[in-house]
């Protein structure tokens, strides 16, 4: 059968702009197959006759009728792709039979409605999951109320505590409908009960339902990254370490704290980062010491102050985690270098336990042993013994979907990605002579654990004081970005 000719055009007119549209989006998401595979990984951890349970992350108001920009829950969007909210994923252990399908997972997700999405976005609904996802058994979230499953026949139902804060809107399919409807269809209420009319139920109702272990078997898979990951990771950290090689040109002492902020985040914006992987952190002198300054509202970073800027570009979902102490004026004051050669030495240490076999802490250990020593050589404290609060957090961390991202603090084993991060603080007024006062330095890198050396991924920021103040002597493409003075 030959086409018409106005047919061929037709078609050929349809692939051009199918394949111009998807070429306008990244080309690097996580794969169906990716998440295939840890939908996969989880069933083999699941105990039997079992199934687990997984919400989207809740719609989240910012002011009045203004929500804030949606992020879907990284276990979610771990095991699915899905980005969108209103949604319930069913990951079973064996394979299902249910109305006339045999399956061992369903996704329930937001209905296609062609006036929600001219002010929202294009959802997917049930064919475009099953189209780009490449789920089989897929329904839209008001199905699940006449869903024919019976949870009393599994030995375990797995899912993570609610939380308290989804609204209830006038969608009879959301987030908040989901949760009612799950809890109706595994008597949840009853374990709540305090004199529960019927033993028996009570008792089989409170045995089956588990809240405390999905949460490790998600630790399990996610704290060791695979390839795929890996590539994402590795992209966000090294944009994040160019923001900060970018803001060692840009620094002049007359800037805003919130103005060094933006030529980091605009880094990001740059090299396609989504978001910031938590609220940037930019504290100059004092405000350095306060330890999660998220205000960044200091109008003059000052001429001779130190300014701390833990700071993560997140990209397609995999947040970076980099830190980074610089002087305003580009060099550094005898004190200030003291105390940041100390803390690199720290890092140093920490970095070198950083092994395939070690225990979690061992890196927090050695860099708090080298920072107590050095504390003390230095006069700040009486002895390498004494108690302080000079250096108060640990300095590891795992890193991924979550900028503290899930772990069994357990051993260190290969293709897991940490931070290590010793810091010194000591705020005015701490009980040491005052030229030390009003000093902050964190130095953070990010660290991939392999079969043998560990490796820096962050490494292009650089981290030695002396390569700092040459790389501040750099000219900065923002030297002479000039904006008309407000009123």
């Amino acid at each position: 059968m030959k086409l018409k000719p106005f047919l061929i055009i037709f078609f050929c007119l349809s692939f051009i702009l199918i394949f111009s549209q998807n070429n306008d989006l990244p080309q690097d998401y996580l794969t169906k197959e990716f998440h295939k595979d840890r939908r996969e990984q989880l069933r083999t951890l699941l105990p039997k006759n079992s199934v687990a349970v997984f919400f989207s992350a809740a719609v989240r108001n910012r002011a009045n009728d203004v929500d804030y920009v949606y992020h879907q829950d990284p276990n979610f969007y771990y095991l699915t792709g899905y980005k969108e909210p209103n949604s319930l994923l069913l990951i079973f252990k064996n394979e299902q039979t249910i109305d006339g399908k045999t399956f061992n997972e369903v996704l329930f997700v937001q209905e296609r409605n062609e006036y929600a999405e001219m002010w929202t976005g294009k959802r997917l609904g049930v064919t475009g999951v099953q189209d780009n996802l490449g789920f089989r058994v897929v329904y839209n979230g008001k199905d699940f109320k006449s869903y024919t499953i019976d949870f009393s026949k599994f030995d375990k139902i797995l899912f993570d505590k609610f939380k308290n804060d989804v609204r209830d809107t006038n969608d009879s399919a959301d987030l908040f409908d989901l949760i009612k409807t799950f809890k109706e269809k595994i008597s949840f209420d009853l374990i709540n009960l305090q004199n529960p009319t019927n033993d028996k139920i009570y008792n089989e109702t409170k045995k089956r339902i588990d809240t405390k272990y999905l949460d490790g078997f998600m630790a399990t898979l996610r704290e060791v990254k695979t390839i795929e990951e890996l590539k994402l990771l590795k992209k966000a950290i090294n944009i994040s370490a160019i923001g900060q090689i970018e803001m060692m040109k840009a620094m002049k002492p007359n800037m805003s704290e919130i103005e060094a902020q933006g030529v980091h985040e605009f880094v990001y914006k740059k090299y396609g980062a989504e978001y910031e992987g938590y609220p940037s952190i930019v504290g100059a002198g004092n405000n350095g010491c306060i330890l999660h300054y998220i205000e960044n509202s200091k109008t003059t970073i000052g001429n001779n102050n130190l300014i701390l800027m833990d700071l993560g570009a997140e990209y397609h979902g995999y947040t970076a985690d980099v830190t980074r102490t610089i002087p305003s004026n580009g060099k550094f004051t005898t004190e200030q270098r003291l105390i940041y050669d100390l803390v690199y030495k720290a890092q140093e240490a920490g970095i070198a336990q950083a092994k395939v076999g070690n225990k979690f802490n061992t890196t927090t250990d050695a860099a708090r042993k080298v920072i107590n020593k050095g504390l003390a050589d230095l006069g700040i404290i009486t002895s390498e013994k004494s108690y302080h609060s000079y250096f108060p957090h640990g300095a590891t961390h795992h890193i991924g979907l979550d900028v503290h991202d899930l772990t069994n603090y357990g051993k260190f084993k290969e293709n897991m990605v940490i931070t290590v991060e010793p810091g010194i603080y000591i705020p005015e007024g701490s009980s040491c002579d005052k030229k030390w006062w009003g000093i902050a330095v964190r130095i953070e890198d990010d660290i991939l654990i392999t079969k043998n050396e560990p490796i820096i991924l962050s490494g292009m920021a650089p981290r030695k004081s002396d390569v700092i103040e040459k790389i501040m002597k750099l000219p900065s493409v923002l030297d002479n970005f000039n904006l008309p003075k407000l009123d």
